[in-house]
């Protein structure tokens, strides 16, 4: 199927160098569409929503937000470690906003497993249902995320 300007336009954002470095779709060959699709199959099967995921990933990132004294308890369950750097980056969907460099670390104490999450990443999700391709520095997948955050 042919993509329209806007589409090629994002496709375009997405590719690595273009907004970040490495870009946002790692080695996965699908368009955006398609990763999107299949993540919201995958998120069916846990009877979520991406923008459930968001909000829960957003809701620790505002927990976070103002401890610089490093790590965090949330929940009685949850170590939050909110790691900044200085810029921010844009949304390659050309949301409005900017959202800050940084790294938010959530580990859920009961299965000792843990995962890591920018604040764009958090956009992405709960806004355009985008966790990023296979093989990107910053993908999520879906299985782990679920079972670390729910």
């Amino acid at each position: 199927m042919k993509q329209i300007p806007q589409e090629e336009k994002i496709m375009k954002k997405l590719e690595a160098g273009v907004l970040t470095a490495d870009g946002f779709l790692g080695n996965d060959q699908r368009s955006f569409f398609e990763i999107i699709e299949s993540d919201k199959a995958e998120l069916e099967k846990f009877d979520k929503t991406s923008r459930e995921a968001g909000e829960r990933l957003r809701y620790f990132y505002d927990s976070s937000v103002y401890a610089y004294d490093g790590p965090i308890i949330v929940d009685e369950n949850y170590e939050i470690e909110n790691q900044t750097v200085r810029g921010f980056l844009l949304c390659p969907f050309s949301h409005p906003g900017r959202y800050p460099k940084g790294e938010l670390r959530i580990k859920n104490l009961k299965l000792n497993k843990e995962i890591k999450v920018t604040p764009l990443n958090i956009h992405l999700i709960e806004e355009h249902g985008f966790f990023e391709g296979k093989g990107s520095s910053h993908r999520l997948e879906i299985k782990d995320l679920m079972e670390v955050i729910f």
